[in-house]
């Protein structure tokens, strides 16, 4: 069983999904661990899944003007493939829409483009590189914000 929570900062849950951004940026993506942290962890709503009573899974929400920022998603190696990524954006979503918070941006390692596609956003913009990865801009607007700008 996987169950998502939201991680205050400072917190052991958040310290946990630090050490796995750690894990899976710094050590096996090869990510410059400067660029792994930034200011926006501190006021970020992190969320983590948790599975057989260890931390397998991080993403943070970034609350912004024009849209709710979703990045650092992250799931550990061993458990990849079996859907943790997925609960926690549906978690994550939900937890921004309870807010009133109805468009979504991340940008998304290219090789991952599908598993957003099928939660519904769309690339758009040129590639570029971030932490020495291609990258795309992606967006979720959902369908009551698109009904009422249509």
């Amino acid at each position: 069983m996987i169950t998502i929570l939201t991680a205050p900062p400072f917190s052991t849950l958040c310290n946990a999904a630090f050490a796995l951004r750690r894990e899976v940026f710094v050590w096996e993506q090869k990510v410059p661990e400067e660029e792994e942290h930034d200011a926006h962890d501190f006021t970020a709503t992190h969320f983590v899944a948790v599975a057989e009573g260890e931390v397998v899974g991080t993403l943070r929400l970034i609350d912004m003007p024009e849209h709710v920022k979703i990045g650092r998603v992250a799931v550990r190696q061993a458990f990849r493939g079996r859907g943790v990524a997925r609960l926690m954006m549906d978690a994550a979503m939900d937890h921004a829409r309870a807010q009133g918070r109805d468009k979504f941006y991340l940008t998304a390692q290219s090789d991952k483009l599908g598993l957003y596609e099928k939660l519904g956003f769309s690339a758009f913009g040129p590639e570029f590189f971030d932490g020495g990865m291609p990258h795309r801009a992606m967006r979720n607007y959902d369908r009551a914000s698109a009904i009422l700008i249509d």
